[in-house]
């Protein structure tokens, strides 16, 4: 029995999905040197997997296609995310954790970011932490800038340093590839190559629920961030040259600060086949059929 009057004994699992910017606009700089932003947030059918058994002491066991590239274990987030919430809750019970890693890394998806969610979730679960306590989403703060809005992932407006969320939206199910050229963009350097560039002065709007509706605000409220990536990685202009010659596709963009693109469909049908061709014609690139929402 855990200090916080509750036990579990057996594995827990938890999804942790991608984070997709479906538009990222840079409206500052703060004194402290972090950009301000805005950016309407969802997330894709496609994950990586985190377990955890509960135990006295807490591990991380990292497996999967991109486990080689994660670099140390004691500097991944999962871990990050147990010793802040833990700072907030001292007599917390952790445990070994195993992440399946499945999402590129450095991709501008949030991988690392929903991972330490996911922990946060598992680690609420394990200690009876009712998903709404203050202190998950102070530890998720503390843990990174993309942590909070995958606690929930939920489709929302991001605003500040990504601290600061909408309620959720409702956010029509939009057919999609993802496409990564397993190319890593630090995020430091892009916004480093951004000093200097134009941001977007259009605000996001109130966002419709229905797709034709979404599609024009899309393609009205682009990613700020584009061109600096493109900048510090050639080939993110050259995914998204690729995306935009498939047929049917509807709208493209690079999601966070790269290198993730991706490309939006009108059906299920059209996204699988564009995925079968982009992967015949580039079968060096990570190509996933997914849906956002």
């Amino acid at each position: 029995m855990t200090a916080l009057g509750f036990h579990v004994t057996a594995s827990l699992t938890e999804h942790a999905p991608a984070k997709i910017n479906l538009t990222l606009r840079i409206v500052g700089r703060r004194a402290d040197g972090y950009h301000e932003l805005e950016s309407l947030v969802g997330f894709a059918g496609i994950a990586d997997t985190l377990s955890l058994v509960p135990d006295t002491e807490t591990t991380l066991d990292i497996g999967g296609p991109y486990a080689a590239v994660c670099g140390p274990g004691a500097d991944n987030l999962v871990l990050k995310a147990v010793d802040a919430l833990h700072a907030r809750i001292p007599e917390l019970t952790g445990g070994r954790f195993k992440l399946e890693k499945s999402l590129p890394v450095a991709a501008g998806i949030g991988g690392g970011s929903a991972d330490a969610a996911a922990a946060l979730r598992l680690l609420a679960r394990t200690n009876g932490v009712a998903p709404h306590d203050p202190r998950l989403l102070d530890a998720a703060k503390a843990t990174g800038a993309d942590v909070p809005v995958c606690v929930e992932p939920r489709p929302r407006v991001m605003r500040g340093v990504g601290e600061v969320l909408s309620s959720p939206v409702s956010l029509p199910r939009l057919p999609a590839i993802l496409v990564n050229p397993r190319v890593a963009l630090s995020t430091r350097d892009v916004f480093t190559a951004f000093a200097g560039m134009k941001s977007s002065d259009k605000p996001l709007p109130e966002i419709p629920r229905d797709a034709k509706s979404l599609l024009a605000l899309l393609a009205a409220h682009g990613n700020d961030l584009e061109p600096a990536a493109v900048r510090c990685a050639p080939v993110v202009g050259e995914v998204l040259r690729a995306l935009e010659a498939l047929p049917e596709v509807k709208l493209t963009r690079m999601s966070g600060s790269g290198s993730t693109c991706f490309a939006l469909f009108a059906s299920a049908d059209h996204a699988k086949a564009a995925a079968r061709q982009l992967s015949a014609a580039r079968p060096a690139w990570w190509v996933e059929a997914t849906v956002i929402g």
